[in-house]
């Protein structure tokens, strides 16, 4: 399942540097499919939702740094556990249930983003 930062965030902002897939925004900023990825126009992810790589979202939290689900693969592929998790000091950085994924399903996250 993908990582969630919980309303528990401090703002620290530990976690960002850390992401391998630069799913970690601070709160208020906009995101891009595109951020430290390979992607670009119009993409399908894995997960089914449609996006123009390059076009700024919305901001998940306007308060807290949050995580893009499409692109969090829990760090599969790159580490042995999820790293916003391993450096955050209050522990906000959860599994969220709401997104669960197998292995394979992250591992194709990350080909996807990181052809």
């Amino acid at each position: 399942m993908a990582i969630t930062i919980t309303d528990e965030c401090i703002n620290c902002g530990a976690c960002e540097p850390e992401c391998p897939n630069n799913a970690i925004y601070e709160g208020a900023l906009e995101w891009k499919l595109s951020d430290g990825t390979n992607l670009t126009g119009s993409q399908t992810t894995p997960t089914g939702n449609t996006y123009d790589a390059d076009a700024e979202n919305d901001p998940g939290s306007m308060d807290v740094y949050y995580i893009v689900t499409d692109k969090c693969t829990e760090c599969v592929g790159f580490h042995d556990e999820p790293q916003c998790s391993a450096v955050c000091p209050v522990d906000c950085c959860v599994d969220d249930p709401d997104h669960e994924e197998t292995e394979d399903e992250l591992l194709a996250k990350k080909e996807f983003m990181h052809l």
